[in-house]
């Protein structure tokens, strides 16, 4: 006798009329307008039909032309070079709520993504209600882990049920005869009419607050703190003052980024406080780079900071969001508009590329290039396996290495061997891209 164990799911009314009301969320589009802090001046679109918009079209244009806004802020955003974390602190409430909501740079340093501690600390003490995005989470990781664990405790008493009365009928089929059953019917018990209950209604089936369909993976997307903000709970509690103890934290790339491509930030150092310029400040990343860090004379050019900034800047330049991709086990991770929006769609692995004919002139150059390019099947496969479980497509961006400038050649560099003309020098690299997917029998047939 064949039996089938079938569990009802919760329609879609039943889901929206048993969970509870979430916080209301913020205007994303309006909160991270500007994908970069930087502001654009674009003209007015032009309307064929419509005579008048070549007119305003010629009025902005003269506008911009006899006073042109300025794109950059009047007062540059600053940041810490920190030696021991090889990192760039951004202190500054304002600024760093500035670089994430305007490019999503950078990460809290007591948070996982966006600086949030502040809130998390107001909320614990009882000063606003609500829960931060971590906290969110946090309970609905937990929420759907109980889940899980009832419905399976369900299905096993279901099991242990039907086995019981199976073993009955059995032992009493030998001496009274039992109705005989069409071998063809297929007895159809539910868990719900075993236990006698719905676990899609009833408390013991599903932890509260909770009646969705446990067999949709859901991801969850970051949600910022003031889209859980609430009211203060008593007035004598607001006045309490406290202190702010997290920072920003920049990437050497992110930070790089930010002084030289766009020319909004302003590095200095932690003890005078002074200005780094823009060429020291490329040599200390490319120094930093390594561990332990290397002088300038030692540098190459393949030095994993020259690596990782230009495909960061080569992404970047795309409309790209660019972030760090170590939980991933990749280089970078790319967003579309930014991880309050939506997940990460590709997962990029930087690769160099020896192509320039110094790199083979000798046996010795030759062995290093090998050494440096060794890469295994089953490492790729591995890479490409995870990218493949967190839905993410996996990009290989071949970096193509240039031959070592000498010093004082082309202008690009001073004698010293320091970079002098950054923009000349990035221009030598290349970016080639390889979206790479795995192939499966059961989705790829002919």
């Amino acid at each position: 006798m064949g039996v089938h164990f079938e569990t009802q799911l919760p329609t879609a009314q039943n889901e929206d009329n048993t969970r509870p009301p979430r916080p209301p969320r913020p205007n994303y589009n309006k909160l991270h307008a500007q994908p970069l802090p930087v502001k654009a001046y674009p003209l007015p679109p032009l309307i064929p039909h419509n005579p008048f918009s070549i007119l305003h079209i010629a009025i902005v244009y003269l506008s911009h032309v006899i006073s042109s806004p300025s794109s950059h802020p009047q007062d540059l955003l600053c940041a810490y070079f920190s030696a021991d974390t090889r990192s760039f602190h951004v202190t500054d409430e304002i600024t760093a709520r500035t670089l994430w909501e305007q490019g999503f740079f950078g990460k809290g340093s007591l948070s996982r993504s966006e600086p949030a501690w502040l809130e998390r600390e107001r909320i614990r003490q009882g000063l606003v209600l609500g829960d931060t995005s971590e906290e969110i989470t946090r309970k609905r990781r937990e929420e759907r882990k109980q889940f899980k664990n009832e419905r399976a405790r369900l299905e096993r008493e279901a099991i242990e049920t039907k086995l019981a009365e199976e073993a009955t009928d059995h032992s009493n089929s030998n001496g009274h005869i039992k109705p005989s059953v069409a071998p063809d019917v297929a007895q159809t018990i539910s868990v719900e009419e075993i236990d006698g209950q719905n676990p899609t209604s009833s408390p013991a089936a599903l932890p509260p607050g909770r009646s969705g369909s446990p067999l949709e993976k859901e991801e969850l997307i970051a949600v910022p703190p003031s889209a859980v903000a609430s009211d203060v709970s008593s007035p004598h509690l607001a006045q309490k003052l406290i202190i702010n103890q997290e920072h920003l934290q920049l990437t050497a790339e992110e930070a790089f980024f930010l002084v030289y491509a766009l020319g909004v930030l302003e590095i200095r150092e932690p003890a005078t406080a002074q200005p780094i310029p823009t060429s020291r400040l490329f040599s200390i990343c490319r120094s930093y780079s390594y561990f332990p860090p290397q002088p300038s004379s030692n540098l190459v050019p393949d030095d994993p900071f020259l690596l990782s900034y230009v495909v960061y800047h080569h992404f970047r330049s795309l409309g790209w969001v660019v972030r760090p991709g170590i939980k991933f086990g990749v280089d970078h991770l790319l967003y579309n508009r930014g991880p309050v929006f939506a997940h990460a769609e590709f997962a990029v692995i930087i690769l160099p590329s020896y192509t320039d004919a110094y790199w083979s002139s000798t046996a010795e150059l030759q062995s290093k290039v090998k050494k440096k390019t060794n890469k295994s099947w089953w490492w790729l496969h591995c890479v490409n396996r995870v990218q493949a479980q967190v839905k993410k497509t996996l990009v290989l961006a071949y970096v193509e290495i240039p031959s070592p400038v000498i010093g004082g050649e082309e202008g690009i560099t001073n004698e010293a061997g320091e970079v002098t003309d950054i923009g000349r020098f990035l221009k030598r690299y290349r970016v080639r891209e390889l979206i790479l997917k795995r192939w499966t029998l059961n989705r790829n047939k002919e």
